[in-house]
Order: C-alpha cells, then sequence, then structure tokens
C-alpha cells in the first residue's frame, strides 16, 4: 500500500457521516471510523461504508487483557476493513494476542497498527499524569519497536516521529500519522502538529486529517488538496 490520506469521519451519526461523503463522487477517500461513530451506528456503518468503495481504518484502540483482545480481534476480523489499531501500552502479549485474534483461518488479515502516544500528550502531561519520565521520543521508539517485535504492520505516531521510527524500525514498518493541519489552519487541540508537506518529506506513509477536511467549506476541494501536498 502506498502513501495516501485518510479522513478522519469523526461524525456522531450515520445520517451526518453519509451527508459528507456524498460530497466524494470522484475519488473514494481511505476513511477512519473511530469510537464516537462505531459506537453510535455499530458494525454496521462499516459495511454501508464499506459498500461505497472506500477503505477503512476501523479507529478502536483496543487495550485490555490479551485475551479480551484476542476475542475482539477475532470479531473485528469478519468486518472488511483494511486497517485497524490498538494501543501499544497494552504490552507485546496483548498484540501478539491481537494478532492471532485478527488472522482468519484463511491466513489474511487487515493491516494492524499500534498507538505510540496520543498525539494530545506531550512531555509534560506524559510525565505528570502518566509517571513516565523519560523523553517522549524515547517513549514512542519503545513502543514502536515492541510492536514490532509482536508482529505488527506499523504504528501511529506524531509526523514528528516518523523519520525515527522508520530508522529504528525498517522502511517498511508504517507510519501513520495523525497532528497533520494545513499550514494556514487552527491546530485544535493537537500539541504535535505537521502540515501535510512536511509529513511526506520526513517519511508519514499515512495522514490522518480531520476538522481541515470535515469542517472545511468545500470538503472535496481541502481533500484533494491535501493529496496533492502529501501524495502526488
Amino acid at each position: 500500500m502506498g502513501k495516501d490520506v485518510i479522513v478522519a469521519c469523526d461524525f456522531a451519526s450515520a445520517e451526518q457521516v453519509f451527508t459528507f461523503l456524498d460530497n466524494f463522487t470522484g475519488r473514494k477517500p481511505f476513511v477512519k471510523i473511530g469510537m464516537e461513530l462505531f459506537y453510535a451506528e455499530g458494525p454496521q456503518i462499516v459495511r454501508e461504508i464499506k459498500q461505497r468503495g472506500h477503505k477503512i481504518f476501523l479507529d478502536l484502540k483496543l487495550h485490555d487483557i490479551p485475551n479480551t483482545v484476542k476475542k475482539s480481534m477475532s470479531v473485528l476480523s469478519r468486518l472488511d476493513v483494511d486497517l485497524c489499531n490498538l494501543h501499544a501500552a497494552g504490552t507485546v502479549r496483548m498484540m501478539e494476542a491481537a494478532i492471532e485474534g485478527l488472522t482468519r483461518p484463511d491466513g489474511t488479515r487487515p493491516l494492524l497498527i499500534a498507538v505510540t502516544q496520543l498525539t494530545s500528550t506531550d512531555q509534560e502531561s506524559m510525565e505528570n499524569d502518566l509517571l513516565i519520565r523519560e523523553p517522549i521520543d524515547e517513549v514512542v521508539m519503545h513502543y514502536a519497536a515492541n510492536a514490532k517485535k509482536a508482529g505488527l504492520d506499523g504504528v501511529v505516531c506524531s509526523p514528528l516521529e516518523a523519520g525515527k521510527v522508520h530508522e529504528r524500525c525498517g522502511a517498511q514498518f508504517l507510519t501513520v500519522t495523525p497532528g497533520v493541519r494545513f499550514a494556514d489552519g487552527d491546530i485544535g487541540d493537537q500539541k504535535r502538529v505537521m502540515t501535510p508537506a512536511e509529513a511526506k518529506r520526513i517519511g508519514s506513509d499515512y495522514i490522518v486529517v480531520g476538522r481541515p477536511i470535515t469542517a472545511a467549506e468545500d470538503p472535496v476541494a481541502a481533500y484533494e488538496r491535501c493529496v496533492a501536498e502529501f501524495v502526488d
């Protein structure tokens, strides 16, 4: 899979997401279905969006004991998603169990990536709230190495860390990076951000873009601008 822009469809209902997706009569964007939409509409929303021809990143960030994650991934493997994720903080054992559960009887499975540190987390909050004293870059690299050890395909990380992840884990280890904003846009509640062009230069494989596209006056134009900066 080559570089791509993933649109974060962080909507509260099927009606809202389909109103948004109806704008795209040409190129069908790769979309992220997060917790808000999945919890509101259930697995059927995944099936309906897939039927429209979109690739899907199911962003549920599983984090539980290994057996629970294994069973949950087995259920998710029945949905025709292209990419899903979990928290690397759940340990190598949990990530290995996730791979076991996600792999179908025929040996196929969606891509699986791990969240290292959320892009809303900075050094201060990591130290004060999580009692993790190491530099955030070192924590991200350690979590990425654990994900690779467990057999995952890549990590979610800040675009600021994508190049370093590739140096540590190899060029084929995927980096999926939220926290991407246009140079003339609002950074919202993200602490560690970068433009699409900068993310391309630093080595991100996929960027996840939400409000700069979903809240734009012309979502299709904003999406195409993102593709032009990051992919083309």
